[in-house]
């Protein structure tokens, strides 16, 4: 089991599920979502128990598929995602909200169309010049 939490601790994610995939992305929209240059994103198969308030924000992605982001409204920390209609399959947090300087690299880039040239990734990443359908 992991625990992620907002900056506060009022909103955290406790994921048993496996770790499904760690991965980093530099489309805009997460830019501006993070304030960061990329998002570093890891996923987990449910269970996965959601404890404090949060606010929502929905948006579309390229290929049409929305997405639903959980933030803490005290401090503004945007926590996890869902995908709409794949919540039983799977949930998408913010690895810094970890606070594991030990957690698992990761092991795709996406949107490197996007990423900043001076931005280096780590050995072994795969990268796609957007997000693969």
């Amino acid at each position: 089991m992991r625990t992620a939490s907002c900056s506060c601790g009022q909103l955290r994610i406790e994921v048993d599920g496996e770790l499904l995939g760690v991965g980093i992305c530099h489309c805009l929209a997460c830019q501006r979502r993070t304030g960061s240059v990329f998002a570093a994103l890891a996923s987990f198969a449910p269970p996965y128990r959601v404890s404090g308030g949060a606010t929502e924000y929905v948006r579309s992605g390229d290929h049409g598929a929305r997405f639903r982001f959980r933030f803490c409204p005290v401090c503004g920390t945007n926590l996890f995602h869902t995908e709409e209609g794949c919540e039983a399959r799977s949930v998408s947090v913010a690895v810094g909200a970890f606070a594991d300087p030990a957690f698992p690299a990761p092991r795709a880039s996406v949107y490197d169309c996007r990423r900043h040239a001076w931005v280096a990734l780590p050995p072994g990443v795969s990268v796609f010049d957007e997000d693969p359908p």
